[in-house]
């Protein structure tokens, strides 16, 4: 099944902005890609992303992934992302969403909930921190630096390392180095200014402007923002779900089987 899968594009000003989109259902659900979509844009991933996460269309929803804009301007900072995905929700007649974001597409989706909050009517934030905390820093300069030297295959690597559970990683190691073999950008710009933007998000002193229900789901082996993140969030957010999965760090939104239906759980 394709699940109605799709891919499109927007116009912000002179930038383009990507999307796909999957499922028919009158209920909206939009996702917040993180870092990887200053590698990988939404442009024709919508048949993979749709099947990844073909529960949300069978739960009824029409899901919507939104990418950063093309050029990413030097200094846009995550709240400019959010009011550029607002531009783009009334684009495409979308006045209220179920928000999903991931990483730094979390960082965005807190920007979007509090300058946005009529946009937002049930938040999700996963693996994600309300700043740039001692983690983050210790983690992406070391990615740019990579970038600035072109090295794809150590970005991939390092980050599948600090975001995959020790087992995952385990029975993977012989495919590891396949990761940097496909997908490399012609240039890193725009990865460097989406790395930046996550080193200085900062939404922390806003969070109580933040009044969408809210489920914030982390990993206690997170090596990119930590679990102590997750947990600020959740003391930040009044009335805020918490869970953190203990076996999983940073890509917990791929390896927990249950993920998707903890989301819809909630959602319900």
């Amino acid at each position: 099944m394709t699940y109605n899968a799709r891919n499109g594009e927007l116009t912000l000003g002179t930038a383009t902005v990507h999307y796909l989109r999957f499922g028919k259902g009158e209920k909206h659900l939009l996702m917040i890609p993180g870092l990887g979509d200053g590698l990988k844009t939404a442009k024709g991933m919508a048949l993979p992303v749709a099947y990844q996460y073909r529960a949300f269309a069978k739960a009824g929803y029409t899901v919507t992934l939104i990418s950063r804009r093309e050029p990413l301007p030097e200094g846009f900072t995550t709240r400019d992302m959010a009011a550029d995905l607002a531009a783009c929700m009334e684009k495409l007649g979308i006045p209220q969403a179920d928000v999903l974001g991931v990483s730094q597409g979390g960082m965005i989706a807190q920007w979007l909930s509090i300058d946005h909050p009529k946009m937002v009517r049930r938040l999700i934030l996963a693996v994600t921190t309300p700043n740039g905390n001692e983690t983050l820093h210790a983690v992406v300069p070391h990615w740019m630096e990579l970038a600035r030297q072109g090295d794809y295959a150590a970005i991939m690597l390092d980050t599948a390392e600090k975001s995959y559970s020790d087992a995952y990683l385990k029975k993977n190691r012989l495919f590891l180095p396949l990761l940097g073999k496909v997908g490399k950008p012609k240039d890193f710009t725009r990865f460097l200014r989406m790395a930046d933007a996550c080193l200085t998000h900062d939404a922390a002193g806003f969070l109580g402007s933040i009044h969408s229900p809210t489920l914030i789901i982390g990993g206690e082996q997170d090596k990119i923002v930590g679990a102590e993140a997750s947990r600020r969030l959740h003391a930040g957010i009044a009335g805020s779900e918490l869970f953190i999965y203990p076996e999983y760090g940073h890509a917990a939104y791929e390896e927990a089987k249950d993920f998707c239906g903890r989301v819809m759980g909630f959602l319900a």
